[in-house]
Formats: structure tokens, sequence, C-alpha cells
């Protein structure tokens, strides 16, 4: 797999694909942290959940806009 991601993007192509795919990882795990240390009902955080293991990207969205949100209230303060 590794030889094939070589010969198709080149080394500098492949090293920014991977470094982009660890990023997403990364994020996605900090966007699902995100997601379960919410307290909420039991039924909505098990749906909650559910969408952030299913659905990588949904935690990655999830977690920008956490941050934008976050930026927000920073600057009213």
């Amino acid at each position: 797999m590794l030889e094939t991601l070589y010969n198709y993007f080149g080394f500098v192509g492949s090293l920014i694909f991977s470094f982009v795919i660890f990023i997403f990882f990364v994020f996605w795990i900090a966007g699902v942290a995100g997601i379960t240390s919410r307290n909420r009902p039991m039924a909505k955080q098990i749906i909650f959940f559910s969408l952030a293991i299913f659905i990588p990207p949904y935690p990655v969205l999830w977690l920008i806009a956490d941050m934008i949100k976050q930026k927000r209230q920073l600057r009213r303060l």
C-alpha cells in the first residue's frame, strides 16, 4: 500500500497526503472526546456518540464549529 501511494503521488505528495490523514485522525479523536464529554440525556448521548464513530467527518466539523463558537465568545469579553 505504501508503494502504491508513493508511485501515485511521489515522495512529496505521499508525505503531504500522510500528514493530512494524520491531522484528520487527530482532529477526529479530539472531536469524539469533545462530543462525549458534554452532559446530555442518555438517548441524545448515544445518538451523538454513534454519529461521531460511524461518520468520521462529523466530529471534525463539530470541533471546528466549537472552536469558532469559543473564539466568538472570547471576543465578546
